[in-house]
């Protein structure tokens, strides 16, 4: 069965465009060299293809995280290959729930260029566990939230922060599921190195697909 709208409901799924923001994408320029530039060029891009929602990312190899420390330590592999998708949409936008599943843990993770508000649910797929992170959201969408506490497939879940809560970005949405969690909680890494790509990549399934959208 095709998922619930991840976003509002009140976009259509036809108004969704996929955007390309890998390294590969000669048009990019310094588009993602901060917030305003970022916002700027998404937004050109949507009136450039109608669209309402921009959408795209799964094992991309981005330039997107190379500002930010996070991504970057000292003297180790750069972690810039994107484990989820990204729905690109305005602030304050709303977020549901794609399946039945309870709330697993979730966390305010405050270093520049992390998830700020991140909430990550536990469901079952076709008999199979699944779970699933939702990074990037406001401060508001944590309140009210336990262990264990079950949502229903198109519940309002939260809403898309603003660049000064969800970690420094263009406000958005950063989809990823998993299989396994590896102890976790409140957290779960959603951009991989190199020579993490195999593992993480087999943990962490397009999550495109198992929405079934497009």
């Amino acid at each position: 069965m095709q998922a619930h709208p991840i976003l509002d409901p009140g976009i259509p799924l036809s108004a969704y465009r996929k955007v390309d923001l890998s390294v590969t994408n000669s048009r990019l320029g310094d588009a993602l060299s901060g917030v305003s530039r970022c916002q700027a060029f998404l937004a050109a891009f949507l009136r450039e293809e109608n669209g309402q929602v921009a959408w795209g990312g799964y094992l991309e190899k981005r330039e997107l995280y190379r500002d930010f420390k996070h991504f970057n330590p000292a003297g180790g592999q750069a972690r810039e290959y994107h484990l989820g998708v990204d729905f690109w949409a305005g602030a304050g936008t709303g977020v549901y729930a794609p399946w039945d599943g309870t709330v697993h843990s979730w966390a305010h993770r405050t270093s520049p260029g992390d998830y700020g508000p991140v909430i990550l649910f536990e469901h079952r797929l076709d008999n199979v566990t699944v779970y699933s992170l939702f990074g990037h959201l406001s401060m508001a969408s944590l309140q009210g939230l336990y262990e264990g506490k079950p949502i229903r497939r198109g519940d309002l879940i939260g809403h898309l922060g603003s660049s000064g809560e969800n970690g420094g970005y263009a406000p958005h949405l950063h989809f990823q599921l998993m299989y396994h969690l590896q102890d976790f909680r409140g957290d779960y890494p959603g951009v991989c190195t190199l020579s993490d790509l195999l593992f993480f990549s087999e943990n962490c399934p397009d999550p495109i697909q198992m929405l079934r959208y497009f």
